[in-house]
């Protein structure tokens, strides 16, 4: 029986076909298909991307061969094939593959259905043909290969089971890999002296802690910004496979009252409280009973992208946002997955050694985008999340919602992080060397006019940068041993020292 077209005389396909027809409770797929009368064309809607077919794409209103469809044309949305397995006959499946034994699209809904529902064909396995990957390579960012021998196919999954986004290749994407902002970043830090690039890492490493706190809302003390600083220091050595770490670096950087001692046993939610006291939500968070399985699965899958081969950005976009979507503890999750973010930059060695990126700078100067991207992924999640307030006014979730958080296209994730990874080098990591170089010039030459004490001439000189290279009424009464006359010079020394394209102070 044909499928009954939209009202502009689109008739779905593919995975698009199989959400509507099947009943199927997961978000709508990033890219949709349809087969309309008229010719090929892309529609690009913001994040959605709609690709139009003409009528000889057309199927037979089938499950089988729509899931053909969506393997030779499509990007895969798993979320969808995986709910798809559940309602399609197996017995359709067998038939497919019994009928193409030695065909690739064929092979590869076999091998993905026993590997996302853990259930096995009636099928025997293959003997003979080459390996076909998983997911197409020219339509997704892949992991290093697995071979299924039974099968015969290339498992080039980003995780498994237990979870597995996807990054769709998009030409936004390709363009931000190509151009290899890394390199930028090295050549830009093997410019400077050590002993001024030491210094200039100093202040990078605090400025991020401040930065990432800032997100939350939150001034760290001086011992939770210390513990900040010490993690990322050391997040190339970061084993994110170990548990009592990961719980661990939850307690170093939280108030001690809200330090966990393991996965969160309770129902967690991101929201605001407005007007009347009401709470507004903006995310839930999976359920508690699933949390365990969920986060073992992200240790493996993070452990797979990181040592994959999986480009270095998209590996920490994937890893990091995965982590605060499941939002394992009650306090500390945004902190950890920036901080994951350094950890798979250094790990991967795109980060040059010893430094890091400030993205959390980045991500601060524009909250808006960062709530945006965030918002791509909880958004949609409210229309299959089944919650309630209980008489406590805490949430409580009536259905099964893990696969939510296991299958997501985090493409979007991905695109974000590179922009803001690219703009931290070219900014706040160029602005932070170039101060450091104005700071000592500029030192320098104020202690030619009045040989000041270290700690006065610094005060002064970042007062003026602040300033526009004067120092102002405010501030004048701090230096009162000096009279105008040196003022006057020592802020005409600071100001030919910083010149007109120098990077301002940062805040103090």
């Amino acid at each position: 029986m044909p499928t009954p077209e939209n009202n502009d005389g689109r008739q779905p396909i593919g995975q698009a076909w199989l959400r509507r027809e099947l009943g199927l409770r997961v978000p709508a797929p990033a890219v949709e298909s349809y087969v309309v009368a008229a010719a090929r064309r892309t529609e690009v809607l913001g994040p959605r991307t709609v690709e139009l077919y003409p009528r000889q794409y057309a199927v037979e209103a089938a499950p089988v061969r729509h899931l053909r469809f969506a393997l030779r044309h499509e990007p895969l949305d798993l979320g969808i094939l995986v709910a798809a397995f559940d309602a399609i006959n197996p017995r359709d499946l067998e038939a497919w593959v019994e009928a193409e034994p030695t065909g690739g699209f064929s092979r590869r809904a076999w091998f993905l259905y026993e590997t996302f529902t853990g259930r096995t064909l009636n099928l025997d396995d293959v003997v003979a043909g080459n390996y076909v990957p998983a997911l197409d390579p020219a339509k997704h960012i892949v992991a290093k290969r697995r071979n299924s021998p039974r099968h015969r196919v290339a498992d080039n999954l980003l995780g498994g089971r237990g979870l597995c986004p996807t990054v769709r290749r998009t030409p936004r994407l390709i363009e931000r890999m190509s151009a290899r902002v890394d390199e930028d970043a090295r050549r830009l830090v093997g410019s400077y002296d050590p002993a001024l690039l030491a210094r200039a890492i100093n202040y990078i490493y605090t400025k991020e802690t401040r930065s990432s706190f800032a997100i939350e809302g939150e001034t760290p003390s001086a011992g939770r910004t210390e513990r900040f600083v010490a993690a990322l220091r050391a997040a190339s050595d970061f084993d994110l496979s170990d548990k009592a770490a990961v719980v661990r670096l939850q307690g170093d950087i939280v108030d001690p009252r809200y330090a966990a001692a393991d996965w969160r046993d309770f129902q967690n939610f991101v929201g605001e409280t407005v007007g009347g006291f009401r709470e507004e939500l903006h995310f839930i968070c999976p359920r508690p009973q699933e949390i365990p399985a969920l986060m073992e699965a992200w240790m493996t899958m993070a452990g797979r992208v990181i040592d994959g081969d999986v480009e270095p950005v998209v590996a920490a976009a994937v890893t990091a946002f995965a982590f605060v979507f499941l939002h394992p503890f009650e306090d500390g999750n945004g902190r950890i997955h920036r901080f994951l973010i350094h950890h798979v930059l250094a790990r991967r060695g795109f980060s040059p050694p010893g430094i890091i990126f400030p993205v959390s700078a980045a991500i601060l100067r524009d909250m808006k985008s960062y709530d945006e991207v965030l918002a791509t992924f909880s958004r949609p999640l409210f229309e299959y999340v089944d919650w309630g307030w209980t008489g406590d006014r805490e949430v409580v979730v009536t259905n099964d919602t893990g696969n939510l958080y296991r299958y997501f296209d985090a493409t979007a994730f991905a695109e974000y992080l590179y922009d803001r990874v690219t703009e931290t080098v070219r900014r706040d990591l160029a602005e932070e060397l170039d101060f450091i170089t104005v700071f000592d010039r500029a030192t320098a030459a104020v202690r030619e006019v009045v040989d000041m004490p270290d700690r006065r001439v610094s005060l002064f000189v970042r007062l003026c940068l602040q300033n526009g290279g004067r120092l102002s009424g405010a501030k004048r009464s701090q230096f009162a041993e000096l009279d105008d006359a040196e003022v006057a010079a020592m802020e005409a020394a600071v100001r030919a020292a910083s010149g007109p394209d120098s990077a301002p102070a940062p805040a103090m």
